[in-house]
């Protein structure tokens, strides 16, 4: 990337970046439990696990390195987190209150001998820097799991600071 393109990219709103990528926030999903999808405290925007689901009901599911590929797992995990992006916009109004993505922690339903999580959540983090550009860089877990709610193969969740 040159210069010239990287100030453009950092000029462009996240909507901009959205529409650059060919990408649509769907709505946000409600909690499937008792729980809310997200929680501002202070300047910090707390969101809840989000999978690989549609706006549709439809989601991934399977048990990655087993029934799932990295590759596939990789899109679902993007898949996740453009649903934690629409929770996003959804809490603030306007994703230009994104100060920047501050932790990320990705959950795989793995096989035990699975061991290229960070490869599957790099879906969600390369979405989320490409999205907030700068904003979007992150600390971040990429852990297994036995299983995950409806046998989903991915949940991600993200804490953000806002601009109030």
């Amino acid at each position: 990337m040159t210069v010239s393109e990287a100030k453009k990219r950092a000029d462009q709103s996240p909507y901009d970046r959205l529409t650059a990528l060919g990408l649509t926030l769907p709505p946000a999903a409600p909690p499937i439990a008792n729980f809310v999808t997200h929680v501002i405290e202070g300047n910090m925007l707390y969101l809840s696990g989000q999978g690989p689901t549609y706006p549709d009901g439809r989601r991934h599911s399977g048990k990655v390195g087993d029934t799932v590929s990295t590759d596939e797992a990789y899109d679902h995990a993007k898949l996740t987190g453009l649903n934690l992006i629409a929770v996003m916009e959804e809490a603030l109004g306007d994703l230009g209150r994104v100060r920047r993505i501050v932790k990320v922690l990705g959950m795989v339903n793995a096989t035990s001998d699975f061991t290229e999580h960070p490869q599957v959540i790099n879906g969600c983090s390369d979405l989320f820097n490409a999205v907030f550009a700068e904003k979007g860089i992150h600390a971040r877990s990429a852990v297994g799991f036995s299983s995950l709610p409806n046998a989903i193969t991915v949940e991600i969740e993200a804490i953000v600071a806002i601009d109030n």
